[in-house]
């Protein structure tokens, strides 16, 4: 007997239930949170319009991927690749301000939640790293391997997908595979993180460290060759000894800040709030994002736009005076 088809409503819960799979999916594609919600939601507004055409020759999970993955294709055909600090300049010295917003910039930006402990023990693929690296390839085969080797689809259903032939799949696979393990050569990137109890005790300890502005505290806590990177500038450092000039000097006013845990990428970040001036509280500064190599610190992403990445993380947008001790003594 042939399958019975599935009611209106039956498709709309089955296929709701992608929603969250599909947003890290286009995030990975694009680079940007907001876009991926976007092209998460045209993807199921596709699919519920067209669910009448769906006749079951591949999985639903296949077929919500064709679309996901052509709306991606669309989006990116037109626009310039997402960045971060370091594929755009080389490393600068900790000393200099970092000069003007590079507001041209298409910057990569950060996901909200994640499980830390899951992305430990899997390497879990929205490491900014990663998502990083993804936009240096092609999209066709960003979409491919991200299809392969994150998300386990065969050979076969990635050629479906793509309507193209075995042999074009998979040599659009060994191309991507390639050249993201040139770049991670390259770039010298650090190895996978410590388990994510041995994260959490870190960030822990870097808020402690941050607030107090123990400058000794952070040194041992950071990776020799860790960076600092502070989208929108270009600016970006590499090294412990670079991180801890820039943070006693034009970051100077980061001292007495207030860290406000949150979860970002997978990787453990906080809302960074600094001291008013008039003293009458904290006010937004940047979203810090932290990654790991073994039992340091490999990486701090600042972003400075709060007024947008405040919300999604539901950090709020003023901390009284009261949870603000200033500049310790």
């Amino acid at each position: 007997m042939s399958p019975q088809p599935r009611s209106a409503r039956a498709m709309v819960l089955e296929l709701d239930a992608y929603r969250s799979e599909l947003v890290r999916y286009c995030y990975r594609m694009l680079g940007s949170y907001a876009e991926a919600e976007d092209a998460a939601q045209q993807t199921l507004v596709r699919a519920w319009q067209n669910a009448g055409q769906f006749a079951g020759r591949s999985s639903l999970r296949s077929w919500v991927y064709r679309i996901a993955t052509n709306v991606c294709l669309d989006a990116l055909a037109a626009g310039r690749r997402r960045a971060l600090p370091m594929d755009l300049s080389g490393p600068s010295d900790g000393v200099a301000p970092p000069g003007p917003p590079a507001d041209s910039a298409l910057w990569i930006g950060p996901l909200p939640g994640g499980d830390p402990a899951a992305s430990a023990m899997t390497g879990e693929s929205v490491r900014l790293a990663f998502v990083a690296a993804l936009q240096h390839l092609p999209p066709k085969q960003r979409a491919t391997l991200l299809l392969r080797d994150v998300l386990g689809f065969s050979a076969r259903e990635v050629a479906d997908l793509h309507g193209c032939t075995l042999a074009s799949a998979n040599s659009a696979l060994r191309r991507a595979r390639a050249t993201l393990a040139d770049r991670r050569d390259r770039a010298g990137e650090l190895g996978l993180p410590a388990p994510g109890g041995t994260q959490q005790v870190l960030a822990e300890r870097y808020a402690t460290a941050f607030s107090r502005y123990d400058m000794e505290e952070l040194g041992l806590l950071l990776h020799v060759d860790a960076t600092l990177s502070l989208a929108p500038y270009a600016k970006w450092m590499h090294g412990a000894a670079d991180i801890k000039s820039w943070l006693t000097g034009p970051a100077i006013g980061c001292r007495g800040s207030r860290l406000v845990p949150t979860v970002a990428n997978g990787s453990p970040a906080f809302g960074q709030y600094r001291p008013r001036k008039d003293g009458n509280g904290c006010e937004p500064w940047a979203l810090q994002v932290l990654d790991f190599s073994g039992d340091r610190i490999a990486s701090i992403t600042a972003f400075r736009d709060t007024a947008r990445l405040f919300p999604q993380f539901g950090l709020p947008g003023y901390l009284r005076a009261e949870a603000c001790p200033g500049v310790p003594t």
